[in-house]
Protein backbone atom coordinates (compact mmCIF):
# COMPACT_ATOMS: atom_id res chain seq x y z
CA UNK A 1 0.00 0.00 0.00
CA UNK A 2 3.03 2.21 1.07
CA UNK A 3 4.29 1.98 -2.11
CA UNK A 4 1.25 2.56 -4.34
CA UNK A 5 0.73 5.59 -2.16
CA UNK A 6 4.38 6.94 -3.25
CA UNK A 7 3.45 5.94 -6.79
CA UNK A 8 1.38 8.03 -7.29
CA UNK A 9 0.64 11.92 -8.02
CA UNK A 10 -1.43 13.85 -5.26
CA UNK A 11 -3.98 14.37 -7.66
CA UNK A 12 -4.42 10.89 -7.90
CA UNK A 13 -4.19 10.76 -4.16
CA UNK A 14 -7.59 12.70 -4.24
CA UNK A 15 -9.50 11.22 -6.60
CA UNK A 16 -8.95 7.69 -5.58
CA UNK A 17 -9.52 8.78 -2.03
CA UNK A 18 -12.64 10.25 -2.16
CA UNK A 19 -14.16 7.23 -4.71
CA UNK A 20 -12.82 4.97 -2.20
CA UNK A 21 -15.03 6.90 0.29
CA UNK A 22 -18.11 7.20 -2.01
CA UNK A 23 -17.47 3.05 -2.73
CA UNK A 24 -17.32 2.30 0.79
CA UNK A 25 -20.14 4.84 1.88
CA UNK A 26 -22.58 3.01 -0.64
CA UNK A 27 -21.82 -0.32 -0.08
CA UNK A 28 -22.91 0.65 3.73
CA UNK A 29 -25.90 2.12 2.34
CA UNK A 30 -27.10 -1.13 1.33
CA UNK A 31 -27.04 -2.78 4.10
CA UNK A 32 -30.85 -3.77 5.08
CA UNK A 33 -30.10 -2.11 8.55
CA UNK A 34 -29.90 1.38 6.58
CA UNK A 35 -32.99 1.45 5.19
CA UNK A 36 -36.10 2.33 6.99
CA UNK A 37 -38.24 -0.75 5.64
CA UNK A 38 -35.46 -2.99 6.14
CA UNK A 39 -35.00 -4.37 2.50
CA UNK A 40 -31.55 -4.06 0.90
CA UNK A 41 -31.13 -0.38 -1.08
CA UNK A 42 -30.10 -1.39 -4.69
CA UNK A 43 -26.43 -0.39 -5.53
CA UNK A 44 -27.19 2.24 -7.97
CA UNK A 45 -29.19 4.15 -5.80
CA UNK A 46 -27.12 3.93 -2.64
CA UNK A 47 -24.26 4.92 -4.54
CA UNK A 48 -25.71 7.69 -5.79
CA UNK A 49 -26.92 9.03 -2.10
CA UNK A 50 -23.32 8.69 -0.92
CA UNK A 51 -21.47 10.49 -3.77
CA UNK A 52 -24.17 13.37 -2.94
CA UNK A 53 -23.12 13.03 0.35
CA UNK A 54 -19.28 13.04 -0.23
CA UNK A 55 -19.81 15.76 -2.51
CA UNK A 56 -21.87 17.81 -0.66
CA UNK A 57 -24.40 17.63 -2.78
CA UNK A 58 -28.03 16.73 -1.61
CA UNK A 59 -29.16 15.88 -5.02
CA UNK A 60 -31.54 12.93 -3.82
CA UNK A 61 -33.32 9.74 -5.37
CA UNK A 62 -34.66 8.74 -2.58
CA UNK A 63 -36.21 11.08 0.71
CA UNK A 64 -33.59 10.88 3.24
CA UNK A 65 -36.18 10.77 6.56
CA UNK A 66 -38.29 8.20 4.98
CA UNK A 67 -36.12 6.19 3.30
CA UNK A 68 -32.98 5.56 5.55
CA UNK A 69 -32.66 4.28 9.09
CA UNK A 70 -31.11 6.11 11.84
CA UNK A 71 -28.03 3.80 10.40
CA UNK A 72 -28.46 5.41 7.32
CA UNK A 73 -28.99 8.66 8.51
CA UNK A 74 -25.92 8.34 10.60
CA UNK A 75 -23.92 7.23 7.88
CA UNK A 76 -24.82 9.97 5.27
CA UNK A 77 -23.78 12.14 7.77
CA UNK A 78 -20.52 10.92 8.00
CA UNK A 79 -20.07 10.71 4.81
CA UNK A 80 -21.22 14.47 4.66
CA UNK A 81 -18.68 15.86 7.03
CA UNK A 82 -15.58 13.61 5.63
CA UNK A 83 -16.64 15.14 1.83
CA UNK A 84 -16.95 18.58 3.68
CA UNK A 85 -13.46 18.36 5.33
CA UNK A 86 -11.95 16.40 2.24
CA UNK A 87 -10.37 13.08 2.93
CA UNK A 88 -6.82 14.16 2.96
CA UNK A 89 -8.22 16.16 6.09
CA UNK A 90 -10.12 13.34 7.31
CA UNK A 91 -6.92 11.29 6.92
CA UNK A 92 -4.39 13.66 8.36
CA UNK A 93 -7.12 14.65 11.84
CA UNK A 94 -6.66 11.01 12.18
CA UNK A 95 -2.86 10.67 11.93
CA UNK A 96 -2.59 13.65 14.17
CA UNK A 97 -5.06 11.71 16.60
CA UNK A 98 -2.31 8.64 16.54
CA UNK A 99 0.94 11.39 17.01
CA UNK A 100 1.91 9.38 13.55
CA UNK A 101 4.03 12.11 11.32
CA UNK A 102 2.66 13.81 8.06
CA UNK A 103 5.72 13.46 5.64
CA UNK A 104 6.35 15.76 2.53
CA UNK A 105 3.78 13.32 0.27
CA UNK A 106 0.95 13.96 2.74
CA UNK A 107 2.05 18.02 2.62
CA UNK A 108 1.72 18.09 -0.97
CA UNK A 109 -1.94 15.90 -1.06
CA UNK A 110 -3.21 18.21 1.33
CA UNK A 111 -1.78 21.52 -0.44
CA UNK A 112 -3.75 20.32 -3.00
CA UNK A 113 -6.78 19.31 -1.49
CA UNK A 114 -6.69 22.73 0.39
CA UNK A 115 -6.21 24.49 -2.56
CA UNK A 116 -2.78 26.17 -0.95
CA UNK A 117 -0.28 27.81 -3.19
CA UNK A 118 2.50 26.52 -1.10
CA UNK A 119 3.11 23.50 1.69
CA UNK A 120 4.03 25.94 4.44
CA UNK A 121 1.17 25.77 7.15
CA UNK A 122 -0.63 22.48 5.77
CA UNK A 123 -0.43 20.82 8.93
CA UNK A 124 -1.51 24.19 11.21
CA UNK A 125 -4.17 24.76 8.68
CA UNK A 126 -5.76 21.20 9.28
CA UNK A 127 -5.98 21.60 12.63
CA UNK A 128 -7.66 25.19 12.58
CA UNK A 129 -9.86 23.21 10.27
CA UNK A 130 -11.06 20.69 12.58
CA UNK A 131 -11.33 23.30 15.67
CA UNK A 132 -13.29 25.55 13.46
CA UNK A 133 -15.49 23.22 12.67
CA UNK A 134 -16.33 21.67 15.91
CA UNK A 135 -17.08 25.80 17.38
CA UNK A 136 -19.58 26.40 14.59
CA UNK A 137 -21.31 22.86 13.84
CA UNK A 138 -21.55 23.27 17.89
CA UNK A 139 -23.21 25.99 17.78
CA UNK A 140 -25.35 25.60 14.98
CA UNK A 141 -26.85 22.37 16.22
CA UNK A 142 -27.26 24.10 20.17
CA UNK A 143 -29.59 26.92 18.04
CA UNK A 144 -31.17 24.99 16.11
CA UNK A 145 -31.81 22.10 18.45
CA UNK A 146 -33.38 24.67 21.08
CA UNK A 147 -35.84 25.73 18.26
CA UNK A 148 -36.58 22.32 17.54
CA UNK A 149 -37.61 21.31 21.04
CA UNK A 150 -40.71 23.66 20.29
CA UNK A 151 -42.18 20.66 18.55
CA UNK A 152 -40.71 17.54 18.85
CA UNK A 153 -38.73 15.41 21.82
CA UNK A 154 -35.75 16.30 23.37
CA UNK A 155 -33.75 13.67 21.76
CA UNK A 156 -35.07 14.15 18.60
CA UNK A 157 -34.57 17.71 18.54
CA UNK A 158 -30.89 17.49 19.57
CA UNK A 159 -30.27 14.84 16.85
CA UNK A 160 -31.79 16.97 13.88
CA UNK A 161 -29.86 20.12 15.42
CA UNK A 162 -26.83 18.16 14.67
CA UNK A 163 -27.69 16.51 11.85
CA UNK A 164 -29.00 19.74 10.48
CA UNK A 165 -25.79 21.81 11.57
CA UNK A 166 -23.33 19.38 9.69
CA UNK A 167 -25.40 19.47 6.60
CA UNK A 168 -25.58 23.16 6.40
CA UNK A 169 -22.18 24.00 7.27
CA UNK A 170 -20.87 21.86 4.39
CA UNK A 171 -23.34 23.09 2.31
CA UNK A 172 -24.59 19.72 1.72
CA UNK A 173 -28.63 20.06 1.58
CA UNK A 174 -29.54 17.06 3.14
CA UNK A 175 -32.48 17.36 6.01
CA UNK A 176 -34.96 14.95 7.65
CA UNK A 177 -37.56 16.88 7.26
CA UNK A 178 -39.36 14.24 4.90
CA UNK A 179 -41.01 12.24 7.97
CA UNK A 180 -42.34 15.80 9.60
CA UNK A 181 -43.58 17.94 6.60
CA UNK A 182 -43.53 15.56 3.69
CA UNK A 183 -41.30 14.34 1.22
CA UNK A 184 -38.77 15.95 -0.58
CA UNK A 185 -39.72 19.25 1.12
CA UNK A 186 -36.73 20.63 2.58
CA UNK A 187 -37.29 23.62 4.86
CA UNK A 188 -40.67 24.89 2.94
CA UNK A 189 -42.11 24.64 5.80
CA UNK A 190 -40.19 27.23 7.87
CA UNK A 191 -40.19 29.92 5.02
CA UNK A 192 -41.11 32.49 7.84
CA UNK A 193 -39.47 30.85 10.29
CA UNK A 194 -36.36 33.46 11.21
CA UNK A 195 -34.57 31.37 13.23
CA UNK A 196 -34.09 28.28 11.34
CA UNK A 197 -33.77 30.35 7.96
CA UNK A 198 -30.80 32.63 8.98
CA UNK A 199 -28.70 30.01 11.57
CA UNK A 200 -29.03 27.33 8.34
CA UNK A 201 -28.32 30.56 6.05
CA UNK A 202 -25.33 31.77 8.44
CA UNK A 203 -23.90 28.17 8.40
CA UNK A 204 -23.86 27.41 4.94
CA UNK A 205 -22.39 30.82 3.89
CA UNK A 206 -19.50 30.55 6.27
CA UNK A 207 -18.62 27.12 5.09
CA UNK A 208 -19.09 28.16 1.57
CA UNK A 209 -16.18 31.11 2.71
CA UNK A 210 -13.43 28.55 3.15
CA UNK A 211 -11.26 27.82 5.43
CA UNK A 212 -8.67 29.88 5.14
CA UNK A 213 -10.69 32.83 5.05
CA UNK A 214 -12.74 31.88 8.32
CA UNK A 215 -8.90 32.13 9.65
CA UNK A 216 -8.36 35.16 8.26
CA UNK A 217 -11.41 36.98 8.84
CA UNK A 218 -10.90 35.69 12.97
CA UNK A 219 -7.71 37.43 13.00
CA UNK A 220 -8.41 40.66 11.15
CA UNK A 221 -8.44 43.81 12.64
CA UNK A 222 -9.15 45.84 9.42
CA UNK A 223 -10.23 45.24 6.07
CA UNK A 224 -6.96 46.72 4.45
CA UNK A 225 -4.87 43.88 6.26
CA UNK A 226 -6.47 41.32 4.83
CA UNK A 227 -4.92 39.23 1.97
CA UNK A 228 -6.27 39.73 -1.77
CA UNK A 229 -7.38 36.39 -1.97
CA UNK A 230 -9.56 36.83 1.43
CA UNK A 231 -10.14 40.28 0.27
CA UNK A 232 -11.77 39.08 -3.00
CA UNK A 233 -14.09 36.23 -1.65
CA UNK A 234 -15.66 37.98 0.95
CA UNK A 235 -16.09 40.81 -1.93
CA UNK A 236 -17.08 38.57 -4.25
CA UNK A 237 -19.69 36.36 -2.15
CA UNK A 238 -21.32 39.73 -0.60
CA UNK A 239 -21.71 41.05 -4.13
CA UNK A 240 -23.30 37.84 -5.31
CA UNK A 241 -25.57 37.59 -1.95
CA UNK A 242 -26.93 41.04 -2.47
CA UNK A 243 -27.65 41.06 -6.60
CA UNK A 244 -29.16 37.40 -5.72
CA UNK A 245 -31.27 39.12 -3.01
CA UNK A 246 -32.34 42.14 -5.22
CA UNK A 247 -33.05 40.26 -7.86
CA UNK A 248 -35.14 37.28 -6.55
CA UNK A 249 -37.22 39.74 -4.46
CA UNK A 250 -37.92 41.33 -7.49
CA UNK A 251 -38.86 38.39 -9.22
CA UNK A 252 -40.79 36.10 -7.16
CA UNK A 253 -42.75 39.35 -5.26
CA UNK A 254 -45.73 38.45 -6.77
CA UNK A 255 -45.64 35.41 -7.67
CA UNK A 256 -48.62 33.28 -5.51
CA UNK A 257 -46.73 30.22 -5.75
CA UNK A 258 -43.51 31.28 -3.93
CA UNK A 259 -43.73 34.91 -1.74
CA UNK A 260 -46.90 36.35 -3.06
CA UNK A 261 -48.87 35.63 -0.24
CA UNK A 262 -46.52 36.20 2.51
CA UNK A 263 -46.02 39.76 4.20
CA UNK A 264 -42.93 42.26 3.91
CA UNK A 265 -40.46 40.71 6.02
CA UNK A 266 -40.92 37.69 5.36
CA UNK A 267 -40.51 38.14 1.71
CA UNK A 268 -37.35 39.59 2.84
CA UNK A 269 -35.90 36.66 4.74
CA UNK A 270 -37.63 34.03 2.02
CA UNK A 271 -35.64 36.19 -0.92
CA UNK A 272 -32.24 36.41 1.20
CA UNK A 273 -32.80 32.59 1.44
CA UNK A 274 -33.30 31.73 -1.69
CA UNK A 275 -30.41 34.32 -3.00
CA UNK A 276 -27.87 32.74 -0.88
CA UNK A 277 -28.59 28.48 -1.05
CA UNK A 278 -27.39 28.06 -5.11
CA UNK A 279 -24.21 28.85 -3.38
CA UNK A 280 -23.84 25.42 -3.39
CA UNK A 281 -26.19 24.67 0.15
CA UNK A 282 -29.07 23.09 -1.42
CA UNK A 283 -31.65 23.81 1.28
CA UNK A 284 -34.74 25.80 0.06
CA UNK A 285 -37.25 27.29 1.81
CA UNK A 286 -39.53 28.13 -1.39
CA UNK A 287 -40.56 25.56 -4.16
CA UNK A 288 -37.83 25.70 -6.65
CA UNK A 289 -39.72 24.05 -9.03
CA UNK A 290 -42.87 26.67 -8.69
CA UNK A 291 -40.00 30.00 -8.88
CA UNK A 292 -40.48 31.68 -11.96
CA UNK A 293 -38.22 31.11 -15.06
CA UNK A 294 -36.09 33.96 -14.91
CA UNK A 295 -35.25 32.95 -11.01
CA UNK A 296 -34.74 29.63 -11.74
CA UNK A 297 -32.17 31.01 -14.66
CA UNK A 298 -30.33 33.57 -12.24
CA UNK A 299 -29.98 30.50 -9.75
CA UNK A 300 -28.35 28.45 -12.51
CA UNK A 301 -26.32 31.46 -13.03
CA UNK A 302 -25.04 31.81 -8.78
CA UNK A 303 -25.05 27.71 -8.63
CA UNK A 304 -22.20 27.42 -11.86
CA UNK A 305 -20.10 30.48 -9.66
CA UNK A 306 -20.42 28.77 -6.77
CA UNK A 307 -18.76 28.90 -3.30
CA UNK A 308 -15.28 29.85 -3.05
CA UNK A 309 -11.75 27.90 -3.00
CA UNK A 310 -10.85 25.55 0.08
CA UNK A 311 -14.36 25.86 1.13
CA UNK A 312 -17.21 22.81 1.88
CA UNK A 313 -18.85 24.11 -1.63
CA UNK A 314 -18.46 23.56 -5.34
CA UNK A 315 -19.01 25.79 -8.15
CA UNK A 316 -15.92 27.06 -10.37
CA UNK A 317 -15.61 29.25 -7.36
CA UNK A 318 -16.10 33.03 -6.44
CA UNK A 319 -12.45 33.37 -7.04
CA UNK A 320 -12.53 32.39 -10.45
CA UNK A 321 -15.81 34.56 -11.22
CA UNK A 322 -13.40 37.59 -9.85
CA UNK A 323 -10.09 36.89 -11.61
CA UNK A 324 -12.21 36.73 -15.14
CA UNK A 325 -14.01 39.78 -13.92
CA UNK A 326 -10.93 41.91 -13.10
CA UNK A 327 -9.18 40.36 -16.30
CA UNK A 328 -11.70 41.88 -18.56
CA UNK A 329 -11.85 44.98 -16.69
CA UNK A 330 -8.33 45.66 -17.10
CA UNK A 331 -8.43 44.76 -21.06
CA UNK A 332 -11.40 47.32 -21.39
CA UNK A 333 -9.35 49.70 -19.52
CA UNK A 334 -6.61 49.55 -21.46
CA UNK A 335 -4.60 47.94 -18.69
CA UNK A 336 -1.94 45.26 -19.48
CA UNK A 337 -2.08 43.66 -16.01
CA UNK A 338 -5.17 42.81 -13.77
CA UNK A 339 -5.40 44.23 -10.74
CA UNK A 340 -8.09 44.48 -7.10
CA UNK A 341 -7.29 46.55 -4.21
CA UNK A 342 -4.41 48.18 -5.33
CA UNK A 343 -2.52 44.52 -5.97
CA UNK A 344 -1.47 42.74 -9.43
CA UNK A 345 -3.45 39.32 -10.42
CA UNK A 346 -0.84 36.85 -11.08
CA UNK A 347 -1.26 35.80 -14.87
CA UNK A 348 -1.18 32.51 -14.02
CA UNK A 349 -4.05 33.04 -11.54
CA UNK A 350 -6.04 33.80 -14.69
CA UNK A 351 -4.66 31.54 -17.14
CA UNK A 352 -6.12 28.49 -14.52
CA UNK A 353 -9.53 30.69 -14.39
CA UNK A 354 -9.99 30.27 -17.96
CA UNK A 355 -9.43 26.58 -17.88
CA UNK A 356 -11.75 26.01 -14.94
CA UNK A 357 -14.45 28.18 -16.55
CA UNK A 358 -14.10 26.68 -20.30
CA UNK A 359 -13.45 22.88 -18.44
CA UNK A 360 -16.77 23.38 -16.65
CA UNK A 361 -18.67 25.14 -19.17
CA UNK A 362 -17.72 22.53 -21.73
CA UNK A 363 -18.83 19.88 -19.22
CA UNK A 364 -21.91 20.47 -18.16
CA UNK A 365 -23.00 21.42 -22.18
CA UNK A 366 -22.14 18.09 -22.59
CA UNK A 367 -23.66 16.50 -19.77
CA UNK A 368 -27.27 18.45 -20.66
CA UNK A 369 -27.23 17.70 -24.00
CA UNK A 370 -26.85 13.66 -23.16
CA UNK A 371 -29.37 14.52 -20.56
CA UNK A 372 -31.93 16.06 -22.77
CA UNK A 373 -31.50 13.25 -25.24
CA UNK A 374 -32.04 10.44 -22.25
CA UNK A 375 -34.83 11.66 -20.06
CA UNK A 376 -36.52 14.18 -22.33
CA UNK A 377 -37.47 16.77 -19.95
CA UNK A 378 -37.37 20.45 -20.65
CA UNK A 379 -34.19 22.05 -21.32
CA UNK A 380 -34.54 24.82 -18.47
CA UNK A 381 -35.16 22.00 -16.16
CA UNK A 382 -32.64 19.84 -17.46
CA UNK A 383 -29.71 22.81 -17.24
CA UNK A 384 -30.78 23.05 -13.83
CA UNK A 385 -30.03 19.03 -12.37
CA UNK A 386 -26.67 19.29 -14.20
CA UNK A 387 -25.54 22.81 -13.21
CA UNK A 388 -26.94 21.92 -9.50
CA UNK A 389 -24.66 18.88 -9.34
CA UNK A 390 -22.01 19.98 -10.76
CA UNK A 391 -22.12 23.16 -8.27
CA UNK A 392 -22.55 20.60 -5.58
CA UNK A 393 -25.77 22.53 -5.05
CA UNK A 394 -28.44 19.88 -4.49
CA UNK A 395 -31.56 21.96 -5.77
CA UNK A 396 -33.75 20.40 -7.94
CA UNK A 397 -37.23 21.39 -9.68
CA UNK A 398 -38.31 17.81 -10.06
CA UNK A 399 -35.82 15.68 -12.81
CA UNK A 400 -33.63 13.84 -10.06
CA UNK A 401 -36.81 11.24 -8.78
CA UNK A 402 -37.18 10.64 -12.30
CA UNK A 403 -33.84 10.22 -13.54
CA UNK A 404 -33.20 6.96 -15.57
CA UNK A 405 -29.76 4.47 -15.14
CA UNK A 406 -27.95 6.58 -17.41
CA UNK A 407 -29.11 9.78 -16.11
CA UNK A 408 -28.44 8.69 -12.49
CA UNK A 409 -24.85 8.02 -13.69
CA UNK A 410 -24.60 10.99 -15.61
CA UNK A 411 -25.49 13.21 -12.54
CA UNK A 412 -22.93 10.96 -10.39
CA UNK A 413 -19.88 11.54 -12.31
CA UNK A 414 -20.88 15.40 -12.34
CA UNK A 415 -21.15 15.46 -8.59
CA UNK A 416 -17.61 13.56 -8.04
CA UNK A 417 -16.43 16.06 -11.08
CA UNK A 418 -17.73 19.26 -9.27
CA UNK A 419 -16.60 18.07 -5.86
CA UNK A 420 -13.14 17.54 -7.32
CA UNK A 421 -12.80 20.37 -9.40
CA UNK A 422 -12.36 19.86 -12.97
CA UNK A 423 -8.56 20.35 -13.59
CA UNK A 424 -7.73 18.33 -10.36
CA UNK A 425 -9.23 15.19 -12.42
CA UNK A 426 -7.61 16.12 -15.47
CA UNK A 427 -4.22 16.23 -13.88
CA UNK A 428 -5.07 13.05 -12.36
CA UNK A 429 -5.92 11.33 -15.43
CA UNK A 430 -2.62 12.98 -17.96
CA UNK A 431 -0.40 14.39 -14.61
CA UNK A 432 1.39 17.58 -15.55
CA UNK A 433 3.88 17.32 -18.03
CA UNK A 434 7.17 19.66 -17.18
CA UNK A 435 7.76 22.58 -18.72
CA UNK A 436 8.65 22.69 -22.03
CA UNK A 437 12.07 25.05 -22.28
CA UNK A 438 11.79 25.64 -26.09
CA UNK A 439 8.92 28.17 -27.09
CA UNK A 440 6.76 27.77 -30.57
CA UNK A 441 7.35 31.05 -32.96
CA UNK A 442 4.25 33.34 -32.37
CA UNK A 443 1.97 34.08 -34.78
CA UNK A 444 -1.30 36.31 -34.99
CA UNK A 445 -4.90 35.34 -34.76
CA UNK A 446 -8.10 37.36 -34.49
CA UNK A 447 -10.29 37.82 -32.15
CA UNK A 448 -13.91 39.10 -31.37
Amino acid sequence: MGGLFDRLGPFQLLVLGFAGVIIFGALLLTLPVASENGISTNFLDALFTATSAVCVTGLAVVDTATHWSTFGELVIMLLIQIGGWGIMTFAAFFALLVGKKIGLKERLVLKEALNKINVSGVVKLVRQILITTLIIESAGALVLAVRFLKSMPLSQAVYYGIFHSISAFNNAGFDLFGSVTGQFSSLTAFVSDPVISLTIALLFITGGLGFSVIVALSRATSFKGLDLHTKMVVITTAGLLGFGFIAVLLLEWDNPATMGGLSWGKKMLAAFFQAATPRTAGFNTLDTAALTVPTQFLIIILMFIGASPGSTGGGVKTTTAASLFYYTRGILMGNEEPTAFERRIPLEAVRKAVAVALVSFTWIMLVTMALLISEGAGFLVTLFETVSAFGTVGLSVGLTGKLSLFGKILIIMTMFLGRLGPLTLVFAIAQRKQKTKYRYPEDQILIG
